[in-house]
């Protein structure tokens, strides 16, 4: 297969993961302001408060105002996950727990790195491919990949909050190839989520793969290792 001039990294699910699980950290942090709920609930309120959220993506919308935007819509999020399962009543101060909860995905305490990724990044770096992110996370990634020590592995980061719009829509991945003035065939995309990543790179004409990973195991076989033999 031909190298390409840019391999586009997917994020959250394809680099680094959630340790246990979203609802396993809601429950354990809401143990500390006194409210007690079941992690296995949480997980299940967080993922259908999350997939009926709109996009997070703020199209027309000034740079400068984006941070907030994204705290709030994360506040919505959460704030609609403990209502689901009917706790949101036992919050003292939910503004300042949501706080907490926020400021602690910034941290290294949520995150892994799944094993094969550095030795992917340096493999394909020393090959002087371009690497980059596409992704549908917020501006915390660039202190979550500073976590890591990523960042000096991608030329860009495109994510979905400051371009105004968000995968599987063409515009952000057609944004993020503007960026290295490369082609759509020029490129490749690897991404743990089929409709998102897979078809929405496929969409565009950009080479694609989906990432299969086990769920929050670090030690995970995966199409970046097979890869690795492509170039």
């Amino acid at each position: 297969m031909q190298q390409p001039k840019v391999i586009f990294f997917d994020a959250v699910g394809t680099l680094f993961g959630v340790k246990g699980s979203v609802g396993e950290v809601y429950s354990y942090l809401a143990s500390t302001v006194g409210v007690k709920c079941s992690s296995d609930l949480l997980e299940i309120a967080f993922f259908k408060s999350f997939k009926m959220s709109p996009p997070l993506a703020f199209p027309g919308i000034d740079i400068m105002a984006v941070s907030e935007l994204e705290y709030q819509w994360w506040y919505q999020v959460a704030y609609d996950t403990f209502t689901e399962v009917d706790v949101i009543d036992q919050f003292a101060d939910f503004d300042s727990f949501f706080q907490q909860v926020y400021d602690y995905f910034v941290t290294p305490h949520p995150w892994f790195l799944y094993t094969d990724v550095f030795p992917a990044l340096k493999h394909w770096q020393q090959k002087g491919i371009e690497l980059a992110i596409i992704s549908n996370f917020d501006t915390r990634i660039y202190e979550v990949l500073d976590l890591f020590c990523l960042s000096e592995f991608f030329t860009t980061i495109t994510i979905s909050s400051t371009t105004g719009t968000a995968k599987p829509h063409p515009n952000i991945f057609l944004k993020a190839l503007e960026k290295h003035q490369c082609q759509p065939q020029e490129a490749w995309h690897i991404g743990d989520s089929k409709k998102e990543d897979y078809d929405g790179a496929k969409a565009v004409g950009i080479q694609a793969f989906l990432l299969e990973r086990n769920d929050d195991k670090i030690e995970s076989e995966s199409i970046i290792n097979s890869m690795e033999m492509l170039i």
